[in-house]
């Protein structure tokens, strides 16, 4: 594939790799470096690119060892405090029915980022960008078994999470 057909092709799949960094990061800015970087970096490695095998998938790659890569450069550099407010009371944030499904999302996100990065990665390829499990492996380096046992345990996270609140 010639340089310009790949850059061609490379920019078709930008809309999937916003969303999928949007999910990942929850912030549009952070997100769109993650793509700007992903996309750098698939140019600079472009002679790398096998034409017998999926862009997307390559390209999920890369984003996926940048984000792994930040994730593990941020965690060894913040400390987190916890910070429980027991005065505050539930009935304080009573909302009618029509905001119900917008909490519901935002609980669902919340979920989502409670997950270890692994699982909310694995869960994000599979609900939000339809990658079957054997892309997933592929794209993440990793035996199909551990998608599924990865994928099974954010579920089971989840329903545990969503079910507390």
């Amino acid at each position: 594939m010639s340089a310009p057909a790949l850059c061609d092709e490379m920019l078709s799949h930008v809309p999937k790799l916003r969303r999928y960094a949007r999910a990942l990061l929850l912030n549009r800015e952070r997100a769109d470096d993650l793509v700007q970087d992903t996309l750098e970096r698939a140019l600079r490695n472009a002679s790398r690119y096998r034409p017998d095998t999926d862009l997307r998938a390559w390209l999920m790659t890369i984003m996926h060892n940048i984000f792994v890569n930040d994730v593990v450069r941020a965690a060894n550099a913040k400390v987190h405090i916890a910070v429980d407010d027991a005065s505050i009371l539930d009935d304080q944030f009573m909302v009618d029915g029509q905001h119900a499904a917008g909490l519901e999302m935002r609980d669902l996100d919340s979920a989502l980022q409670q997950l270890p990065a692994e699982q909310r990665e694995i869960v994000l390829l599979v609900g939000l960008e339809e990658m079957s499990y054997a892309q997933i492996a592929d794209t993440l380096n990793l035996p199909i078994g551990t998608v599924m046992s990865r994928l099974s345990r954010a579920r089971n996270k989840l329903r545990m999470l969503l079910a507390r609140d």
